[in-house]
């Protein structure tokens, strides 16, 4: 008989469950759907994520190795004229060290496509960790003494020393696969054997306890190296990571996260989904494809972003209460990403592919600084607030790192394909190279200030493929599909894809019209506070610019994760009196709030205007809005 999925992951749960122990892995690697287009054979056009990938660039060029390498050389016993990095990279900072392997991890995803330039930065970095490597002659590198590791072994108090050692491995492993750095496999690999050897001996229940200290990705990481390597050690020890009070509960579906860090747990996640796919093991699938489809439905705003003070702070569904300062820590974002990117590949569900486009462009796009490329730690949800940015070399908080990742691989996950095909997943101007077909497809659109997609199709040949677009749900049933200038009257739309396969020939184009239309979302809890969305995006109202700190707009060097309180309550937003939106001409009549829907003209960006306000208010896309106060949950009456 043939066992459905569902009866193969709810055995293996059970077998995993019962043993109380890291479920061993099964031998035959998961066969994906869908495998996402590689950074080098994706080629971003002008637009929103090109403009902010070259400011991040920037930031990227004008960042010292030297000075990221200084407490990794003075830790080494080597001389170092550097002059020491603040914030979170301090020489009195536990968390030292972390920031190095992002820049390695953005170097190396520009490496991958096709940047120089970074990649010989990259380059200076790892040849830096492998000097330091060499003096310490055990395989550890860091930019702090092992003594951090004896305290976590102890259980004394100490910052997450795994956690910064995996951002290093995880840089480490990105030269070499994305930047193909040889000499970063090498130092990766003697930094995973170190990993390897002290965890090796540890007792399994002492060892949970240690994993009540954050330790990041560790797991992901080493999953990673043994797909590099074909060394099964390193898979062994990745188990050693898995923490079987936060994983055991997600493989029989039972949501448990209230009260926890949220960005502790995310990259267990990703890890158990690494191990999916490398070994095929059920139980792993299980926890990845339950925690998902809770955290994305059930624990996260609208922008896509997740967590309250960094945790989970309420109960599954109740997030009316959370509104505050603290919300949507950045860094849960890029992992969710990560996850939702697996999540792609295994299945090609066209709804994972929706709440990615709502993360990039709300939760992501929105959390740098155009001016700088400095990043966001929190994102506030409550009215009121403000965008506030790391301050230079005062930052390099965690989520300053897995930004400038992240705005790193902004071309990431736009493509898919399989053996059949490629899939759009995201919209944007962007050029794909499906070498094995020699096919290269142009993507033209005005996204996001518009929903028109144009794909045009060049190849030196005929080939049959299916070219498949994702129909977004905020598309409604109101798109419009064009081939070659020709309306088609019944596309097929086949689990949230649109499907033309055919013979394409050079100059082939489809066209797809998404419309993108204006209306509210309630929140699951208290359907009064909503949110306002235009297609995708969230609709951010701003509120001026009154009494907003000195340090306006980065934080206070010494205080990254703190918001200065309200200086007046007068910066509440106002309420919406029985909200609507009016598309007819001329002025909506009294009596309520109304969105005045105006689509955009050619050249024009989107944006909206109230009517029935005592102040007026001009609303655009989230990711748009700098430089004052705004609200993107509103309080509604009727």
């Amino acid at each position: 008989m043939k066992l459905s999925r569902r009866t193969v992951l709810a055995s293996g749960a059970a077998a995993g469950l019962a043993a109380g122990v890291p479920f061993r892995a099964q031998a035959a690697p998961m066969v994906q759907a869908l495998r996402p287009a590689a950074l080098a054979d994706v080629t971003l056009g002008p637009g929103p994520l090109k403009d902010a990938q070259a400011v991040n660039r920037r930031r990227l060029l004008a960042t010292d190795p030297d000075r990221l390498l200084h407490m990794f050389r003075v830790t080494a016993g080597l001389p170092s004229a550097a002059k020491p990095l603040g914030g979170w990279e301090a020489p009195d900072n536990e968390l030292r060290g972390h920031f190095t392997g992002h820049y390695m991890s953005a170097c190396a995803a520009m490496a991958a496509q096709g940047d120089l330039e970074l990649k010989a930065k990259g380059a200076v970095v790892v040849a830096g960790l492998a000097e330091c490597q060499r003096a310490l002659k055990t395989g550890y590198v860091s930019a702090f003494p092992v003594e951090a590791f004896a305290r976590l072994y102890q259980r004394e108090k100490v910052w997450a020393p795994f956690y910064t050692l995996h951002k290093i491995l995880a840089g480490l492993i990105d030269m070499h696969s994305l930047g193909g750095d040889l000499q970063a496999l090498d130092v990766a690999i003697r930094l995973a054997d170190w990993v390897d050897a002290w965890t090796a001996p540890i007792p399994h229940d002492h060892m949970q306890k240690i994993l009540d200290t954050e330790f990041g990705g560790v797991g992901e990481s080493l999953w990673n190296l043994q797909a590099l390597t074909g060394e099964t050690r390193y898979g062994q020890a990745a188990e050693r990571f898995e923490k079987r009070k936060f994983l055991d509960p997600l493989a029989v579906d039972t949501d448990a996260l209230t009260g926890l860090h949220a960005n502790t747990h995310i990259p267990q996640v990703i890890a158990a989904a690494r191990k999916a796919e490398m070994t095929g093991d059920a139980t792993s699938c299980r926890i990845a494809e339950f925690f998902w489809t809770d955290v994305t439905e059930f624990r996260c705003f609208a922008t896509g972003g997740t967590s309250s003070g960094e945790e989970w702070k309420g109960e599954r569904g109740r997030l009316s209460t959370e509104l505050d300062a603290y919300t949507h820590e950045c860094c849960c974002t890029h992992n969710m990403l990560k996850l939702t990117r697996h999540m792609l590949s295994w299945n090609g569900q066209a709804r994972a592919g929706d709440y990615y486009e709502r993360a990039l462009f709300n939760g992501v796009l929105g959390t740098h600084n155009p001016a700088d490329g400095m990043m966001m730690y929190y994102v506030p949800m409550a009215p009121g607030f403000w965008k506030m940015f790391s301050a230079g070399d005062d930052g390099f908080w965690c989520c300053d790192g897995t930004g400038i990742e992240s705005f790193a691989k902004l071309s990431d996950s736009i493509y898919f394909h399989d053996q059949r095909g490629v899939f759009v997943n995201l919209f944007a101007n962007a050029d794909l190279e499906w070498r094995e077909k020699r096919v290269r497809i142009r993507q033209s659109t005005l996204f996001p200030e518009g929903g028109r997609v144009h794909l045009t199709i060049e190849t030196d040949a005929p080939v049959d493929f299916a070219l498949r677009v994702r129909i977004p749900k905020w598309a409604k049933g109101s798109y419009r599909v064009g081939l070659n200038n020709r309306r088609l009257a019944t596309p097929v739309v086949r689990d949230g894809w649109l499907t033309v396969e055919r013979t394409w020939r050079c100059g082939d184009q489809l066209s797809v019209d998404l419309p993108m239309a204006l209306g509210f979302e309630p929140m699951a809890d208290n359907p009064s506070m909503q949110v306002l969305c235009c297609g995708p995006l969230v609709m951010a109202g701003g509120l001026g610019t009154g009494a907003l700190p000195s340090t306006f707009p980065y934080a206070e060097p010494t205080k990254p994760r703190e918001v200065p309180e309200f200086k007046s309550g007068s910066f509440e937003a106002p309420v919406l009196n029985r909200p609507s939106v009016w598309a007819g001409q001329g002025e909506p009549p009294p009596g309520r709030t109304w969105i005045v829907f105006r689509p955009p003209a050619n050249g024009e960006l989107l944006s909206f205007r109230t009517r029935g306000l005592d102040q007026d208010l001009t609303l655009m896309p989230f990711w748009r809005l700098q430089g004052e106060r705004y609200a993107v949950y509103w309080k509604t009456t009727g």
